[in-house]
């Protein structure tokens, strides 16, 4: 078993920050995690491109070979795969795993589901020891119908997926049970308002991630930040000095 699949069979879940670029990415591996995976959300709107919409392919693969260097593992949030053909999606991911990747996001934005499970299925026959996360938005697009839920994650499973992504599923209750269906990993979307990360490690959920959280929190920092002062109040909150962000991209000049 690689590393990165190792992180899903421990007693606690793989908990999984998202970054955005570099910065973001250096600043949470030195503060100790050893996995990062990418946002959407985050790569698409730090280059002024829409989410979800197949047009960050090129964003995607610069960072990620910007970031498959660094000595931390990381997974890649590749949205559909950026292509309905099935052997397309297989050579991204080969490309994604020569840049550095471990593992990769392919998500169904409830499509078909047998396309899904032939990307799937392309990219473990292409790169298997990438670590494939195969999501369904069931819960994220659509109303949470159970059957259908099952049904996805059980062709993506035959397709050869390593874990299981169902974003937007918090309820205790809905969260066992896929646990007690599903035979690989199941990786939730932490949400604000859903169980603790102690409490999903007793569902038996396997990894925890934030998705465009970190990223959306960031950008409501700056916006409060820019308020406080323009209305002639500190700001509150931290932020990192000049010189601890120069130290997590390397010495440039000027400010």
């Amino acid at each position: 078993m690689n590393p990165f699949a190792a992180l899903h069979h421990t007693q606690t879940p793989l908990f999984l920050p998202n970054a955005w670029d570099h910065a973001s990415a250096a600043a949470l591996a030195a503060a100790g995690f050893g996995a990062i995976g990418t946002t959407s959300l985050g790569v698409a709107a730090a280059a002024g491109l829409p989410d979800g919409a197949a047009a960050t392919r090129e964003a995607t693969l610069r960072l990620t070979r910007r970031l498959g260097g660094e000595p931390f593992l990381l997974t890649v949030d590749a949205g559909g795969g950026f292509s309905d053909d099935p052997e397309q999606v297989a050579e991204l991911a080969r490309e994604l795993h020569a840049a550095g990747a471990v593992g990769v996001n392919l998500e169904d934005g409830l499509g078909p589901v047998g396309l899904h499970a032939a990307k799937v299925a392309a990219v473990k026959s292409a790169v298997p020891d990438l670590f494939v996360n195969a999501r369904t938005d069931t819960y994220w697009l659509g109303d949470g119908d159970r059957a259908d839920t099952l049904r996805r994650l059980d062709a993506y499973q035959e397709a050869g997926a390593d874990g299981v992504f169902v974003p937007g599923v918090a309820d205790p209750e809905g969260i066992t049970d896929l646990v007690k269906h599903v035979e690989v990993p199941l990786n939730v979307l932490h949400s604000p308002t859903g169980p603790t990360l102690p409490a999903l490690a007793d569902l038996g959920v396997r990894r925890v991630s934030l998705g465009s959280l970190l990223y959306r929190h960031a950008l409501g920092a700056a916006l409060e930040t820019a308020a406080d002062i323009a209305a002639g109040r500190a700001p509150e909150g931290t932020a990192p000095s000049y010189d601890d962000v120069q130290a997590l991209c390397g010495p440039r000049s000027g400010r």
